[in-house]
């Protein structure tokens, strides 16, 4: 839902803005892009969020047009809120903007239904840009990530694509994963997750089943490569 701008003095329709969530990690960086986007009369900042369980809440009780996401996120990775977001609401579209920029964290936040994929180092203006290109029903990507995405078409149409041992876990599975890799002790995990501790003990025995891992240690490296923490 598109909430419009109070009527002008001149008599004209009102104009609609297009309704943003931002989601990123660090306060600062929010700050930055808020200040960003607020120079646009047309984007309203309808909230901002640190975490991507939060952003997920969020977004079905706000109802932005767009959420602006970061990768790395802790409690729930980027992708996998980006994921839970367009799955619940086709309607709402959801901006990757981070610093990850290897090829298998833009096919997978692709996959999971983002409508672009920005690097952080890219300039105000194209921020603007992309909200309002994704907000239409359009793409927008970082020159990099379009460069990815054909190096991508090419292997795919070879039969040479890069395969992502991730996809080998299920939702509950990379969840578990990322609290594991933050940290969490399985009685916090349950707490988090609202399961028992023996049904999180079960999802890191199979996670390390599946991707023939050994320790606590090799499942927080294995993360950490998979962006899924920082």
């Amino acid at each position: 839902m598109v909430r419009p701008s109070s009527t002008s003095k001149t008599g004209l329709e009102p104009r609609t803005r297009t309704r943003v969530l931002l989601v990123d990690p660090q306060t600062i960086v929010r700050q930055g892009l808020h200040r960003i986007l607020e120079t646009d009369d047309a984007i309203e900042i309808v909230g901002e969020t640190g975490d991507g369980r939060t952003a997920v809440e969020m977004t079905e009780r706000l109802r932005p047009d767009v959420v602006v996401m970061d990768v790395t996120l802790p409690e729930l990775n980027g992708i996998d809120a980006t994921a839970r977001i367009v799955e619940r609401d086709k309607r709402v579209r959801v901006l990757i903007l981070t610093s990850v920029s290897d090829d298998l964290a833009v096919r997978r936040g692709l996959r999971a239904g983002a409508s672009g994929y920005l690097l952080k180092d890219s300039e105000g203006l194209e921020l603007l840009k992309a909200v309002k290109a994704v907000a239409r029903g359009e793409s927008a990507f970082s020159p990099m990530v379009s460069q990815i995405l054909l190096k991508d078409y090419v292997e795919n149409e070879d039969g040479g694509a890069l395969e992502d041992d991730l996809t080998l876990l299920t939702d509950r599975e990379r969840e578990v994963l990322q609290l594991v890799a933050e940290g969490k002790v399985n009685s916090q995990i349950a707490g988090v997750l609202s399961i028992s501790v023996n049904t999180v003990e079960t999802h890191r025995k199979r996670i390390m089943e599946k991707l023939d891992l050994h320790t606590t240690a090799d499942l927080v490296r294995f993360a950490m490569r998979k962006h899924i923490v920082a």
